[in-house]
C-alpha cells in the first residue's frame, strides 16, 4: 500500500466536460457580444464622418455657386461702368466736335459776310465811277457836238487832225482779227496804222497800247487820245477819241470800223501819246 494512500488529495475535482463547454460558450458569447458592441460603436463612428463627408460637397457646391454669381455680378457691374464711361466720353467728344464745327461755321459765315460787304462796296464805287464818267462823257458830247454834221476832225488841229482824218477815211472797212490794213483792220491794228500817219510807232497789241503813253482821266480827254477797255496792261479793246464825245474804232466783225458816242460803250481808261 502506498504511503500516501491516506493523504487527502488537494487537487480540484475535474469539471464535467459539459460544464466546461458551457463556460466556454459563455465566454465566447461575451467576447462576441463585446466584439459586436465594439463593431457597432465603430460602425457609428464610421457613419458619422461619412454623413459629414456627404454633406460637405453639397455645402461646397452652394458656396461655389454663390461665389461664381457674385463674381459674375461684380464683373457685369465693372463692364457696365466701363461702357458708361465710354459712352460719356464719346458724348463729350461729340459735343466738343459740334462746338468746334459751329465756331468754324460761324467764322466762315462772318468772313463770307465781310467779303460780300466789301465786294458790294467795291461794286458800288465802280458803278458810281462809271456813272460819273458817263455823265461827264455825255456832257462833253453834248457840248462838243452842237453841230453833228460837222466832221470830228474840224475840232482837232495839227497831228491830231491828220490822225483823225485817216481814221475817218477807214470808216466802213471790215474788221478782221490780226489785220493791219489797208482793206481791213482789227482794233489795235487800226490804232497802230493811224499813229503811223503822224510818225508815232505804237506796240501792236491792245494790252501794250493801253500803257504806251500817259494815263489821263476820262473827263479830260483830247482828240487823238487812245481809249481802252479792260485794265491798263491787260486791255482787250482799243479805239481813238476823235472829239465831240465820239471815238472811232474797229469794233467787231459785225460792225467793222465805225464811229460811236462814248456813251455807247464807256471805256475803262485812256492814254495820251501826243
Amino acid at each position: 500500500m502506498s504511503p500516501n494512500a491516506h493523504i487527502t488529495s488537494h487537487r480540484k475535482p475535474r469539471r464535467p466536460a459539459t460544464q466546461s463547454w458551457v463556460v466556454r460558450t459563455g465566454v465566447a458569447g461575451g467576447v462576441l457580444s463585446t466584439l459586436a458592441v465594439t463593431a457597432a460603436a465603430q460602425a457609428d463612428a464610421a457613419e458619422k464622418p461619412t454623413e459629414a463627408t456627404m454633406e460637405m460637397p453639397a455645402f461646397n457646391a452652394e458656396l461655389a455657386s454663390s461665389i461664381t454669381q457674385s463674381a459674375d455680378a461684380t464683373q457685369q457691374t465693372a463692364v457696365d461702368y466701363q461702357v458708361r464711361a465710354q459712352v460719356d466720353q464719346a458724348a463729350d467728344t461729340a459735343k466738343a466736335a459740334a462746338k468746334k464745327a459751329k465756331q468754324e461755321a460761324d467764322r466762315k459765315a462772318e468772313a463770307e459776310r465781310k467779303a460780300a460787304a466789301a465786294k458790294e462796296k467795291r461794286d458800288a464805287e465802280a458803278r458810281a465811277s462809271r456813272d460819273a464818267g458817263r455823265a461827264s462823257l455825255s456832257a462833253r458830247s453834248a457840248s462838243d457836238s452842237s453841230d453833228s454834221a460837222t466832221p470830228s476832225s474840224s475840232h482837232a488841229t495839227g497831228s491830231a487832225a491828220t490822225l483823225i482824218s485817216f481814221l475817218e477815211a477807214q470808216l466802213g472797212k471790215a474788221y478782221v482779227m490780226g489785220s493791219t490794213g489797208p482793206s481791213s483792220y482789227d482794233c489795235s491794228g487800226l490804232v497802230q496804222a493811224a499813229y503811223q500817219q503822224i510818225g508815232i510807232s505804237l506796240p501792236r497789241v491792245s494790252q501794250d497800247q493801253s500803257t504806251a503813253g500817259t494815263q489821263v482821266g476820262l473827263d479830260n480827254l483830247q482828240p487823238g487820245d487812245i481809249l481802252y477797255w479792260g485794265s491798263a496792261g491787260s486791255a482787250y479793246h482799243v479805239a481813238v477819241y476823235v472829239g465831240g464825245g465820239k471815238f472811232i474804232g474797229a469794233q467787231n466783225p459785225s460792225t467793222g470800223i465805225v464811229e460811236r458816242d462814248l456813251s455807247y460803250s464807256p471805256p475803262t481808261g485812256a492814254v495820251r501819246v501826243m
